[in-house]
């Protein structure tokens, strides 16, 4: 595996990064969220896609992918890991969404190409990073009420915000992915709210991912 190669290609495509709103459709009709998991000691990667229609958030199509792991865990190099999976599933989606959130990091990374940023320059679509960590960054304490927010910094630039959407839970980790700008990220997220931690499209693609209770009483309700 060479390493160097990976390093540049993510310096590389971290250039390609739009990082302002460049929506086709505005506002969008269709969101989508995106989470990844593993499988069988890592072996099978799984990949959940969502579709839920905009504003009413209602779950409209999903798919899941499972395909052979391609890369062992290397800390930084996660999206190399995700993306593939990704990929497959989005090639199994009748729907094409006008927004994406993906679970996990978008320019909120070391060298500003997170799974988010990555697989959104893969299929070319406005992209948020919504994740539970921080992987790079420092900033200010936070306050315990709902909303409350502080920029994500590292070596002086602002990569994402550190954004508290629920009480007693930790906060998330807002971030441009590809064509959304930092401020409509984290405004977006705050859209897509319906009181739990995460937003509406990740957390839909954590259901069906893990066959959550909700998930599970929306496939009987079908």
């Amino acid at each position: 595996m060479d390493m160097q190669a990976l390093r540049a290609e993510q310096i590389a495509r971290a250039t390609e990064v739009v990082r302002h709103d460049d929506f086709d459709i505005f506002p969008p009709r269709l969101i989508a969220g995106a989470d990844v998991g593993f499988e069988q000691q890592g072996e099978v990667t799984r990949a959940a896609l969502v579709i839920l229609e905009y504003p009413s958030l209602k779950l409209v199509e999903y798919k899941v992918a499972r395909i052979a792991t391609t890369l062992p865990y290397i800390p930084g190099f996660l999206s190399f890991r995700e993306y593939p999976a990704l990929i497959a599933a989005w090639q199994m989606l009748e729907h094409r969404p006008d927004l994406l959130f993906v679970d996990g990091h978008g320019i909120s990374h070391p060298r500003r190409l997170g799974v988010a940023s990555h697989f959104g320059l893969l299929v070319n679509v406005p992209t948020i990073g919504v994740a539970k960590r921080r992987l790079c960054g420092k900033f200010e304490p936070l306050s315990d009420e709902v909303g409350a927010r502080q920029p994500l910094l590292d070596k002086g630039e602002a990569i994402g915000w550190v954004w508290r959407s629920k009480k007693r839970c930790n906060p998330l980790f807002i971030s441009t992915g590809h064509r959304v700008g930092m401020d409509s990220a984290l405004q977006w997220v705050e859209k897509c709210m319906a009181g739990y931690r995460l937003p509406e499209p990740t957390r839909w693609a954590d259901a069906v991912a893990s066959q959550r209770s909700a998930f599970v009483r929306w496939q009987q309700q079908g």
